[in-house]
């Protein structure tokens, strides 16, 4: 009996909705993809962002603040503890359901509440850039930054929002819980939101007020679980160059080096594309034998099978 591919797949928020009842509907769409591929003979990890669900947390954790005058805010590690546990939730329920639909009862689904430790003299923490939570006046912006010491930036002419540091991921604390279940023949949810950010002071694991990019957290959880493939889902079927000009390009077998040049070109934007091309050049140059994809959820099937999706490869 041939040896199962090992796939960490990276769900991005297209995958998950934005609100909660959002969230319900879209995970049984995922859900589908997903053991689509264990169908197709693959062993299956998961991981997902937390962008809209981070924000969402935080900013009821705000309220509480203003309701309760006793009540301490709400450090964004444990928001993004928090929106670990709820995603995971609907995941490892919908991704139950489908394997029961079509009669696969024999694989069990947990999801990890997983931290992963990034290195605090990271440049990332001088120089916040990634938002989160809503929208809000300057005014309001301003109490924010009195009373929570917040860092607040207008977004685009539509408002101002909190920005946080994105700091790289450097070791996934759980890792070996994570292998030994997925070893056991568990579908595993883990790194959820890019993992909680934690520093390490002793041997003691110190929150951080950060939000780790997924893409990076994903890369690393299947470097560490040796996979062959890790997917990178997405709002498009395949990666391209001059994307939304008249000589856009898309792409579907890239090698590193040319991948490395397009970087250096400037054709992925930072905060979108970019972080996505950049941990599938990392995952698949880590080893010989491993492949990174960047495509739709709905085709990532296909794409293991070479029919679609951006193929980065040694």
């Amino acid at each position: 009996m041939s040896k199962k591919k090992r796939i960490v797949i990276a769900l991005g928020g297209n995958a998950l909705g934005n609100t909660l009842p959002e969230q319900m509907k879209a995970v049984k769409i995922t859900a589908k993809a997903i053991v689509d591929l264990i169908e197709e003979g693959c062993e299956v990890v998961v991981a997902h962002g937390n962008g809209p669900q981070v924000g969402m947390v935080n900013n009821a954790m705000i309220a509480l603040t203003h309701e309760d005058a006793d009540q301490p805010n709400t450090p964004l590690s444990v928001c993004v503890a928090m929106s670990q546990a709820y995603i995971g939730y609907d995941l490892q329920n919908a991704l139950r359901e489908e394997m029961l639909n079509r009669g696969i009862e024999n694989i069990p689904v947990a999801t990890m509440i997983t931290q992963v430790r990034v290195d605090e003299t990271d440049p990332a923490f001088s120089a916040p850039s990634k938002p989160i939570g809503k929208f809000v006046s300057a005014k309001q912006a301003k109490t924010m930054e009195e009373k929570f010491n917040y860092i607040m930036k207008e977004d685009s002419g539509r408002g101002y929002r909190r920005v946080v540091a994105s700091p790289k991921p450097v070791e996934i604390i759980e890792i070996d819980t994570i292998r030994a279940m997925v070893e056991s023949g568990d579908l595993v949810i883990a790194c959820g939101g890019g993992g909680i950010p934690v520093i390490r002071q002793g041997n003691h694991l110190k929150g951080a007020s950060a939000v780790i990019d997924k893409d990076f957290a994903s890369c690393l959880l299947a470097k560490e679980l040796d996979a062959d493939f890790l997917i990178i889902l997405t709002a498009v079927e395949q990666v391209a160059l001059n994307f939304g000009k008249p000589d856009e390009k898309w792409l579907s077998d890239v090698s590193l080096d040319e991948a490395e040049k397009y970087i250096k070109e400037g054709h992925f934007a930072p905060g979108s594309m970019l972080p996505k091309v950049q941990a599938a050049v990392d995952f698949a140059g880590s080893k010989k034998g491993r492949t990174a994809l960047i495509t739709l959820l709905e085709k990532s099937r296909d794409a293991i099978q070479g029919k679609t999706g951006t193929m980065f490869h040694l």
